[in-house]
């Protein structure tokens, strides 16, 4: 069990925010696949742009389990402090500031994981959010700006410092981007620096590796990204094999059928009938990477823009998978 603030988590394992990915359906199917908390994708902190359809559809809670957290992203105090608010007025328990992001669009307007080469702005801003709300504010960071710049520890502190009840590290700097692989030794360090719980995220793919970057790390949990998607029940599986030592068996060919049904049926409620089937082109694709034929049924997919026949192509297609597979045995 993970604390932060007054939040008991049933689940060490998070679904890490990803902008396009975590939105609301995709959020609510992790949370039943074992996740102990789903950050929401990053809104950000202007709020004189929140009335466009796609900040709308980000500040989008319905039906949301609890605690709902949701993850600002900006470069000014101020700023950041009143988005912060507005998000804890409509409905946020936890308020999660970007700070590990490295994508160009986020870093060039002093964002995102840029912010880690100022750390009195750092300060700043982490006191200004905390100040201004009464749910806790958790940090996502990297390791650092770059490989000869790895501050994690100085930020961690800091964090800590300005009242920060949980920090997720991503164990590559900001230089690395996605590039290589992550290093755990910082944030094994970050977690012998600092009190709050810290949980590693970067390359955790499977429940070996989950319990070898735990064992590794002494972090209090995980945050899982790139690794969920197209596969949400891996929560279930690295929980299972925390839990019992053992290796969960993969979920069959007509469970990933109706895991995928449900999820893009509520895709297209969520995102109406024209943004609806082009939002689960790309989480079909996901899920169909390790299924025999997958490339040759995305291609005539991606084509289709009626929901009702992205639905009844997925229930065809599966049941050829499910045909095949009962022959060969």
């Amino acid at each position: 069990m993970v604390q932060i603030g007054p939040y008991t988590l049933e689940s060490c394992l998070i679904l890490a925010p990803m902008a396009g990915v975590t939105d609301l359906p995709f959020r609510r199917l992790c949370r039943q696949m074992g996740a102990g908390l789903a950050v929401s994708e990053m809104v950000i902190s202007d709020h004189r742009l929140w009335h466009t359809r796609k900040s709308r559809l980000r500040l989008d809670h319905r039906g949301e389990q609890e605690p709902r957290s949701v993850q600002i992203a900006g470069g000014e105090p101020l700023m950041m402090a009143e988005a912060a608010r507005l998000n804890e007025a409509r409905g946020a328990q936890i308020i999660d500031i970007n700070m590990g992001c490295p994508a160009k669009k986020v870093c060039n307007k002093a964002a995102g994981s840029a912010l880690l080469k100022d750390e009195k702005l750092v300060a700043d801003i982490l006191h200004a959010v905390v100040n201004a709300v009464k749910v806790p504010v958790t940090l996502k960071i990297r390791t650092g700006w770059s490989p000869e710049q790895r501050n994690g520890v100085q930020i961690a502190r800091i964090a800590e410092d300005a009242g920060i009840q949980a920090l997720a590290v991503h164990g590559r700097t900001r230089a690395c981007g996605y590039k290589g692989a992550a290093e755990y030794d910082t944030i094994a360090a970050i977690k012998q620096a600092v009190r709050i719980p810290v949980f590693a995220n970067g390359d955790i793919d499977s429940p070996h590796k989950a319990k070898q970057v735990l064992q590794h790390t002494g972090a209090d949990g995980l945050l899982i990204g790139r690794a969920a998607q197209g596969k949400p029940w891996i929560f279930r599986e690295i929980h299972h094999y925390l839990t019992h030592g053992e290796t969960l068996k993969p979920p069959t060919t007509a469970e990933i059928r109706d895991i995928l049904l449900a999820h893009i049926r509520e895709l297209h409620e969520f995102y109406g009938d024209f943004m609806g089937p082009r939002i689960a082109r790309k989480h079909v694709a996901w899920y169909l990477n390790a299924h025999p034929g997958g490339e040759e049924f995305k291609r005539d997919f991606n084509q289709l823009e009626d929901p009702a026949r992205q639905v009844e192509a997925l229930a065809n297609h599966f049941e050829h998978l499910i045909n095949v597979e009962e022959f060969a045995a």
